[in-house]
Parts: structure tokens; sequence; C-alpha cells
């Protein structure tokens, strides 16, 4: 879209500080708004329909959360494809740090360190 990024930075980059925030005052609700935007942001930089919001959110729902470990998981080795197609550096980490972060309890944590992320593909270096 602008400046040839595939999705509008507009609407990829959100502040970290921000997301936290706003999702621990609506009890979770805007992490769910913020876990659909990096779907659509890592659907449209990697060029295909990898990643469905309903999907994630009613297999997360029936497996009692399994589901959505295994897409943090792979949220994150998207991240790590973009980023090299890209030319940045890899954060081999992330997959690995996303889970673990969502197994005890921190999904919210998992969420700021991805946006961290996709936020570098816009040439953000600020995390708040």
């Amino acid at each position: 879209m602008s400046n040839g990024t595939p999705y509008p930075r507009q609407d990829a980059v959100v502040s970290i500080g921000v997301g936290i925030i706003l999702t621990l005052i609506t009890c979770g609700i805007y992490g769910l708004f913020w876990q659909y935007r990096q779907m659509e942001v890592l659907n449209s930089w990697l060029g295909r329909r990898e990643y469905d919001f309903w999907i994630w959110l009613v297999l997360s729902i029936v497996t009692c959360g399994v589901f959505a470990l295994y897409y943090e998981y792979t949220m994150a080795k998207g991240i790590n494809e973009v980023q090299e197609e890209n030319g940045l550096r890899v954060n081999e980490d992330l997959a690995l740090l996303c889970v673990l972060l969502a197994l005890f309890g921190v999904g919210v944590a998992s969420l700021a360190i991805q946006q961290g992320e996709i936020n570098k593909l816009y040439g953000e270096n600020r995390d708040i």
C-alpha cells in the first residue's frame, strides 16, 4: 500500500504501551481486536490467508487454549518469514518466547512482543 508495504502503516503500527493498557482496561476485549489486526497484517505481508481470526477464536475456546498456543507459534514463525524476506534481523527465539508467555498466562506480553516485531517492519524502533 503506502511506501511499498502490503498493509497500511496507520492500521498496522500500534503503540505497545497503549495496546497493553487498553487490553487490561477492557478485560481482554481489546486484545482480541489486537490479535485480529496482527493476523490481517501478517496475511498481507505473507501474501496468503494463513491466519484466520474466527478459526483461531473458536478452536482456541474448544481446545481450552491449546490451539491458541499453536497459533502463537505459527504467527511468530510468520513474522520470522517476513523479516527474512525483507532483509531484517530475524528473532530466532520469537516463537518459543511467545508460546511460553501464552502458556504461563501472559498472552498480552506475547501480543506486545509480536507487535514490536511488526512495528519494525514499518521502520518503528520505539516500543511505546
